[in-house]
């Protein structure tokens, strides 16, 4: 075949490889990372006196004013991460806050960077070493969205009517490869 035609397809191919693998595995995600750190949300309750026999509350003017006073969230499942894919560590906690809606909450978390991953809730057992690489979409999981960073405390809302009783882990997972980072099996009443 003429070398003037064939370099040029060659140099084309190599070039299409080069772009689709770096689109793939966005290998600089190596050496990049992002914190997070947000606080546990609370729901403020107002105090209000008690009302006297005129319906009117009692405040005598020596007595402070009414504050707000937060509500303590309530824990209702933990576990620890466990490294799968990558090195991965921290605590996830499912907390109830005081309106009654529920957050999954990733605290300490410390894992890799990498393309597309996900915060789920699933019903698959947390497996240590490669055989747990795999298994967390094999079954039911809720995806609560993308992870918004690889290290800090983080919060993400859990869908109102959501079965936690239809879940047991937590899985950080990588969407564009179907495999686990880390994976936390949930312990607690629910």
């Amino acid at each position: 075949m003429n070398r003037r035609i064939v370099v040029p397809i060659v140099t084309l191919l190599a070039f299409t490889v080069i772009a689709v693998g770096l689109y793939l595995f966005q290998p600089w995600r190596m050496f990049t990372s992002s914190t997070v750190t947000e606080d546990i949300p609370s729901v403020t309750e107002t105090v209000t006196p008690a009302p006297t026999q005129s319906g009117q509350p009692s405040v005598e003017p020596s007595e402070p004013s009414a504050e707000p006073s937060p509500i303590a969230p309530r824990e209702i499942l933990t576990g620890e991460l466990i490294s799968h894919e990558h090195a991965s560590t921290g605590t996830a906690k499912i907390i109830e806050l005081a309106d009654g809606s529920q957050i999954l909450r990733l605290e300490g978390l410390d894992t890799s960077d990498g393309p597309d991953l996900r915060v789920w809730l699933t019903d698959a057992p947390v497996i240590e070493g490669v055989d747990g690489w795999h298994v967390f979409d094999d079954g039911a999981y809720l995806d609560l969205g993308a992870l918004k960073a690889n290290k800090g405390n983080h919060n993400y809302a859990i869908p109102p009517g959501a079965d936690l009783t239809a879940y047991s882990s937590v899985s950080i997972w990588c969407a564009r490869f179907a495999v686990s980072f880390g994976a936390a099996e949930l312990e607690g009443q629910v």
